[in-house]
């Protein structure tokens, strides 16, 4: 019975698997414990997950040389913007290998990065998908930018460059506008970005009465660091914040998902603050606007006003002839009313008296005694009745010619 030794049996596997894979050969998988020696050696696992419970259902060692490593961590990072680490969705090319004492291992010879980035972009899509879903994709862009937005809450590493060229095209603006930022010191590179990001917008919402905007930045680097912005939680609390955000993170060909959420993505930090000026010379541009159309407004009233006025200047010894000869009639009509009622008072005051006349002339004494009346009186009074003489009263007896006096002897 023949016998073989281990190195033997591990050779024999060793042949065959270099016969069966004589090529080199594509395969996809997730990388795993990425570590590098100080040779430049690069060291990982190759993973593939269950999709419906990411439970590992194969693994692999993996190395790349260092010489092929160098070349390919520099081409994917280039291409990516990612670093070569764990938790990547890659595509490679393998050599398969069987050493007889570290046995099954793949050296990896090549990378595809469209493959890497066109997982980035799955995640970041989900990441979108997610926020619509969830209703607040567009709240942030959804805000009302102030007109004056002068009062700056600032996010970003204190010693970044990107900072103090912030700073420099915002206060040294051509206009002399004035602004107030305000740092807010937070990681913009690692793990920790996501949390500290956050922390940072909780401490400028317990204070949100004092600015106008939010502007995060960070400078130009890897972009290969602009992963740490491509997070679920990240992007959710940006988007629900109450006060517009504006990002200017990375380069010009760097996107990131808060640059999809936020009210404005300015394309580096320099940018953000040019977009800021813009927005108050728009303001004072409106204004100017606005005053050259109430100048213009103002002086069409007064020429307009100014029209009426000669017009009426030239109308107006017309206009006050019109009204006197209107007046004079009314008042010429008035004086002939006023003749004409005061003749009708004379005609009937005057008939009224003679009436009266007539009326008098005819209950005259005199009248009366020449009709052959006569009028008797008692001591100087009229005597209208027998009863108020007596026997032995004396009487003056009045006619129209003439009078008598007498003395009542008796009565009959």
């Amino acid at each position: 019975m023949l016998c073989l030794s281990l190195s033997q049996l591990n050779a024999l596997v060793a042949n065959e698997i270099k016969s069966g894979f004589a090529d080199l050969q594509w395969i996809t998988a997730e990388t795993s414990d990425v570590r590098y020696n100080k040779n430049g050696h690069c060291y990982l696992e190759l993973i593939e997950k269950q999709p419906n419970n990411q439970t590992i259902i194969a693994k692999a060692r993996a190395y790349i040389w260092s010489n092929t490593f160098q070349l390919l961590k520099s081409y994917f990072e280039e291409k990516t913007g990612q670093s070569f680490v764990s938790g990547l969705k890659i595509r490679v090319q393998v050599a398969v290998e069987f050493h007889s004492v570290y046995g099954y291992g793949l050296n990896i010879c090549d990378i595809d990065p469209i493959y890497t980035l066109g997982d980035m972009q799955q995640h970041r899509q989900q990441i979108l998908a997610q926020l619509e879903e969830d209703g607040v994709l567009n709240l942030n862009k959804e805000l009302e930018m102030p007109l004056l937005p002068q009062r700056i809450a600032i996010i970003t590493s204190p010693t970044a460059a990107g900072y103090e060229d912030f700073l420099e095209h915002l206060q040294n603006n051509e206009n002399g506008f004035v602004f107030y930022p305000h740092l807010f010191p937070a990681i913009m590179q690692g793990e920790q970005t996501e949390s500290s990001i956050i922390a940072a917008l909780n401490r400028i919402h317990e204070h949100s009465d004092c600015f106008d905007l939010v502007v995060i930045i960070r400078g130009g680097g890897a972009t290969s660091d602009l992963a740490s912005f491509d997070t679920y939680r990240l992007a959710s609390n940006v988007a629900q914040f109450p006060l517009p955000i504006i990002t200017g993170i990375g380069h010009e060909r760097d996107d990131t998902v808060l640059d999809f959420v936020s009210y404005h993505r300015a394309k580096t930090p320099t940018a953000a603050a040019d977009y800021l000026v813009s927005q108050l010379t728009e303001t004072v541009l409106d204004l100017y606007e606005t005053q050259e159309k109430i100048r213009q407004s103002i002086l069409q009233q007064l020429d307009s006003a100014h029209d009426r006025l000669q017009s009426f200047t030239r109308y107006l010894p017309l206009f006050v002839r019109n009204k006197i000869e209107i007046q004079q009639n009314n008042l010429n009509l008035l004086q002939n009313k006023i003749l004409q009622s005061h003749k009708q008072i004379l005609s009937q005051t005057a008939s009224q008296l003679q009436e009266k006349e007539v009326f008098m002339k005819l209950s005259s004494p005199e009248y009366i005694l020449a009709k052959g009346y006569s009028i008797t009186r008692k001591n100087g009074k009229t005597v209208t009745s027998r009863a108020s003489l007596q026997e032995g009263d004396l009487l003056e007896t009045i006619w129209v010619d003439g009078s008598a006096t007498s003395r009542i002897e008796s009565f009959a």
